[in-house]
């Protein structure tokens, strides 16, 4: 296993498989924001951005911007589509087939509890998910 380090991303690379632990959070904390961090990476805009638009996309639906319907909903404004992984496989699929299976492209995966970002066949997060399930992912066609 190859380790790198540069100021607040780490690379923990196996094979080709690539972990990125990722924290965009500004005081670097490590809180239960994973939808604002993965939205964040995703979407290319920082995480000041991302908290005070699902804010208030989160105030003009009367729910909580971590609910999934409202960041759901701000994602369709942007051109993303969601998509479920299917039911026969979803037992045992994990976020590294999942990157696996797409080498390519931006996704926003929805585990049971937890929401990591997908680029080009890296997941970019705080803690390796890795062997998380994912239940849906959106994507945005280029």
């Amino acid at each position: 296993m190859v380790v790198a380090s540069f100021a607040m991303i780490t690379f923990f690379i196996s094979g080709e498989q690539m972990y990125i632990n990722f924290n965009e959070n500004p005081k670097g904390k490590q809180v239960g924001d994973c939808v604002i961090r993965a939205l964040s990476k995703a979407l290319g805009k920082d995480w000041d951005e991302i908290y005070i638009k699902l804010c208030l996309q989160g105030f003009m639906m009367c729910d909580m911007p971590s609910a999934n319907h409202v960041w759901g909903s701000y994602l369709r404004e942007n051109g993303f589509k969601r998509y479920l992984i299917p039911g026969d496989i979803i037992d045992f699929y994990t976020v590294k087939n999942f990157c696996e299976d797409n080498p390519h492209g931006t996704y926003i995966l929805s585990l049971p509890s937890h929401v990591v970002t997908v680029i080009d066949g890296d997941y970019y997060d705080l803690w390796d998910s890795g062997e998380e399930t994912p239940i849906y992912y959106w994507h945005k066609e280029v």
